[in-house]
């Protein structure tokens, strides 16, 4: 491989990405970071007002993004995505799988709707959009699957995540097997496990009310001191789109700030 400046590893001019769940935290986060460095990037999120409206916003700062309303948990409305993808820009380079939901319940008092949702969100709709992003990027013999997995991936962080912690084992599970699958056909798959991540959906779990000062109890058992913020997250998923990563796949990178050290 020809030797490549820092700033051409890093250069998506020309390239599409499509991140799922891209309206709000980490998945805003990644979004900004792709779009900074040139991709035109597809917001594909259930919350169709509050997407448009970082599609206006990101237009302000000359960042080429689309907005398709998507609930991934649907396996025609993926499918419609991927249509509306290369309909709009006729190439998929780069496909992030961030869309999740984590509801606590402990597993005695939990139903099986609520179990069958969190599955539905994080672990088929995980599938689905892996599937039909593959299929469009084997087609053409390149691409990078990205997908937001989580420290719960191989250790539980707390009570009433049972749920979410078996579909995010799932989503490392999966994210290994389906890149020896299509390696060979010019795909790399990898996945991010985020520790603590400030964001809307974390506010919402925790109270806004009582947010810093669960956030506090929390910041103790991290090595570095601190949350994190979905820029933290958005950096490794850019180095993971980018050709700084070339060769890798079947990875897992853990983003915890050492949480998983103690």
């Amino acid at each position: 491989m020809s030797h490549r400046s820092i700033t051409q590893l890093f250069d998506l001019t020309g390239k599409t990405a499509v991140v799922t769940g891209g309206s709000m935290g980490i998945g805003y986060g990644i979004v900004k970071r792709l779009a900074e460095a040139g991709a035109t990037v597809i917001i594909a999120d259930v919350d169709e007002a509050e997407g448009n409206r970082k599609v206006a916003e990101l237009a302000k700062l000359q960042r080429q993004t689309f907005f398709v309303k998507t609930d991934v948990s649907s396996e025609a409305d993926v499918v419609a995505l991927i249509r509306a993808t290369l309909g709009r820009t006729a190439r998929l380079d780069i496909f992030v799988s961030n869309a999740g939901i984590y509801p606590q319940t402990p597993v005695l008092e939990m139903d099986v709707a609520l179990w069958d949702k969190i599955q539905a969100v994080n672990l088929r709709g995980m599938f689905l959009c892996n599937r039909e992003a593959a299929r469009s990027m084997v087609a053409v013999g390149s691409g990078v699957i990205i997908n937001i997995a989580s420290v719960d991936s191989v250790h539980p962080s707390m009570v009433g995540l049972a749920a979410y912690d078996a579909s995010k084992h799932g989503v490392w599970g999966f994210t290994k097997n389906l890149a020896l699958e299509v390696a060979k056909q010019g795909v790399r798959v990898n996945a991010i496990a985020p520790g603590g991540i400030t964001t809307e959906g974390v506010e919402r779990t925790m109270g806004a009310a009582n947010l810093r000062e669960n956030i506090k109890t929390f910041e103790e058992r991290i090595p570095l001191g601190r949350f994190g913020e979905p820029d933290d997250i958005a950096t490794v998923a850019l180095f993971l789109a980018s050709d700084a990563s070339a060769y890798m796949t079947g990875e897992l990178v853990v983003v915890d700030g050492g949480v998983l050290l103690s």
